[in-house]
């Protein structure tokens, strides 16, 4: 773990950015974003330049960027919250906190959050709830809706998860910026090869059969979280599903089960390593009585192989009288495979071994919505 790594956290109360000193010892540094509820934060290594997600039906939606590491943050407000109209109504009182009318955001109330952020060949994307993909050429200072999802043919099929119909998962490729894969909860995943002008709707099963994860011969189209394995084909991709933990040799054309070995088939995120596609981590939970991990004992499992085969990572993590949950965007990894997850008990955990043993990095921030890595060169 490098001193020029930052680790970005999206929580209930505002963005946080965590650093390592040379000692060792983590510095924390925030709440960033005005107190704003933010869903996803993620940088661009290059530049430093930082943008984190978020909003709520009170703020209503919005982009928050800093050109400066983190210091200093401008908000590109979206769409109206009922903060707007408590403005509006009483502008005296308003005033008296320092709250002024903002001029009229470009998307009125057609979502009340930007869940998901992914860059791709200089164009930024967000993803929306109610599932919206909107596209940016300058940065984030202006936005456009993709227009060959908002139209896709089976949109009125859509329907929400837990959370409500989240677009949470925005994938590219490097090599052929061009392809597009998002998830959604819980309509499934889409992909696009002309850089969002169609999609495809990718949910079928490569070997349905009878069981619980045989839906029609498709996945479920509850999607928790995907990641796209680095490897030469790009075309490998990982799920982790309401209904198990999936693999799509394809790029989502068809997937295979990779569940069994695992203490339970429900969790919400799932990482890759930066070089090896075939080592991935997942956090299984107990659908229910809480969503908690079994045995309340933490552990994150680890496959060396594609998912034939799991192991059980505890070194380090709550051992019993564990309850926290770790939701779909809290788990990254860094250039060097260190490994980070985050807690609804406002805790970051830390890996610099593959996940072989942990640390605890923060503790006591707000419910942890989001976990990602900037590594600068």
């Amino acid at each position: 773990m490098g001193e020029d790594r930052t680790i970005l956290v999206g929580t209930t109360k505002g963005a946080f950015l965590l650093q390592q000193d040379a000692d060792g010892s983590w510095d924390i540094s925030g709440p960033h974003c005005g107190g704003w509820s933010i869903n996803h934060v993620i940088g661009d290594p290059d530049s430093g330049t930082l943008w984190a997600a978020g909003g709520s039906d009170w703020s209503g939606a919005g982009i928050w960027t800093s050109t400066d590491g983190g210091a200093n943050w401008t908000l590109s407000k979206l769409t109206t919250g009922q903060m707007d109209d408590w403005i509006a109504s009483n502008p005296e009182e308003a005033a008296q906190f320092g709250f002024e009318p903002s001029p009229p955001p470009p998307y009125g109330r057609d979502f009340s959050s930007v869940w998901s952020l992914g860059r791709a060949n200089g164009t930024l994307y967000a993803g929306t709830k109610p599932a919206t993909l909107l596209s940016s050429g300058d940065g984030g200072a202006t936005w456009s809706v993709v227009e060959g999802l908002a139209q896709h043919p089976s949109r009125d099929e859509w329907q929400p998860g837990g959370a409500g119909l989240t677009l949470h998962t925005i994938l590219s490729d490097p090599q052929e910026p061009q392809k597009l894969w998002l998830g959604i909860s819980a309509a499934g995943v889409f992909a696009s090869e002309d850089g969002g002008a169609n999609w495809d709707r990718r949910n079928r099963l490569s070997n349905a059969g009878p069981g619980a994860h045989d839906h029609g011969g498709e996945i479920g189209h509850c999607v928790h979280n995907m990641v796209r394995a680095r490897d030469a084909s790009g075309d490998l991709i990982y799920m982790q599903n309401h209904h198990g933990v999936f693999r799509s040799a394809d790029g989502g054309r068809s997937w295979t089960d990779i569940t069994a070995g695992l203490p339970s088939n429900f969790g919400f995120p799932i990482a890759v390593h930066p070089r090896d596609p075939q080592t991935i981590w997942v956090l299984p939970l107990m659908e229910m009585g809480g969503r908690i991990p079994p045995d309340a004992s933490a552990a994150v499992w680890r496959s060396r192989d594609g998912g034939a085969s799991w192991q059980d990572c505890r070194v380090g993590l709550p051992d019993r009288n564990c309850y926290f949950t770790v939701l779909r965007q809290a788990m990254a990894t860094d250039s060097d495979a260190g490994i980070y997850f985050g807690t609804n008990s406002g805790s970051v955990f830390a890996s610099r071994d593959e996940g072989d043993s942990w640390s605890e990095i923060a503790r006591h921030l707000p419910t942890v919505l989001s976990v990602e890595t900037l590594d600068r060169a």
